[in-house]
């Protein structure tokens, strides 16, 4: 199954957190071994999913799965938990018994929360244990509803931020930028987006690398080709390239092809 050309939220029950953690946390996701069975019975199936810059945690609460980043393939065992940043193309090679624990953070969520710089993370995969205390990982498996595991790092979270809450100049012009570029319907270029921030371009990219990871040019193309896809794929017969700041469709397909490496119409 690939993301966005397929619903791959289906095989998951999702938990979007409200108040203080919303702003950096996107969502706790776990896999749905009901929903799995409904989709794919008992046949071996892969998740990918494209690159979207956010810091995300995998619980592992079954048996050993394949993670495929980039070129590289890694075996995470049953015992294992990671963190990775999802800077590059992901692909998990899954079984129908898998059950995997989500935690995926908005770009700067992990700092804002934990104090981690992202930048380090790209192209690593990080044994989850150095990041979160290991008996908190151990109480989120050991306990046996969603529901709970959710209570548990939330709890934990929301610590954590408050105690080391503090404004980041930094992170918050990246996430005002972000914004801004959102409400202008995505069509706003780093240079404009700098004009109305009142800052310069050299600047609006020295935040993006110190807390993205990469270019703002870079991290918003992203943005843009998730959302003009997402909208083209859910109706293709209303959808307008020009909403999202394309000239013409030719240019919007060979963004479709540059950021995931199908064409349009073309999925796995």
């Amino acid at each position: 199954m690939t993301e966005i050309f397929e619903n791959i939220k289906k095989l998951y029950r999702f938990y979007a957190p409200t108040g203080e953690l919303a702003s950096f946390i996107e969502f706790f996701a776990e896999s749905s071994a009901e929903e799995t069975y409904r989709y794919v019975a008992d046949s071996r199936f892969t998740i990918k999913m494209f690159p979207s810059w956010t810091p995300t945690c995998y619980l592992n609460l079954g048996p050993p799965y394949q993670l495929a980043i980039g070129a590289k393939r890694y075996q995470i065992q049953a015992n294992t938990d990671v963190l990775i940043l999802r800077n590059t193309t992901v692909e998990r090679f899954n079984l129908p018994t898998d059950s995997i624990f989500t935690i995926k953070f908005y770009p700067g969520g992990l700092e804002a929360i934990l104090g981690i710089s992202q930048p380090p993370l790209i192209d690593q995969v990080v044994r989850l244990e150095t990041v979160l205390p290991a008996s908190l990982i151990q109480c989120v498996k050991q306990v046996d509803q969603f529901e709970q595991r959710i209570e548990l790092l939330q709890h934990f979270f929301l610590n954590q931020y408050q105690q080391h809450k503090k404004v980041n100049h930094y992170r918050t012009f990246v996430a005002d930028t972000i914004g801004t570029f959102e409400a202008s319907g995505l069509v706003l270029n780093p240079g404009q987006l700098a004009d109305r921030l009142f800052a310069t371009s050299r600047t609006i990219n020295r935040y993006f690398h110190r807390v993205v990871g990469i270019s703002p040019k870079h991290y918003l193309s992203q943005l843009r080709i998730r959302a003009a896809l997402s909208a083209y794929v859910a109706d293709k017969n209303r959808f307008a390239c020009e909403d999202y700041g394309y000239y013409d469709l030719s240019h919007f397909y060979k963004d479709v092809v540059k950021f995931t490496g199908h064409k349009v119409g073309q999925s796995r």
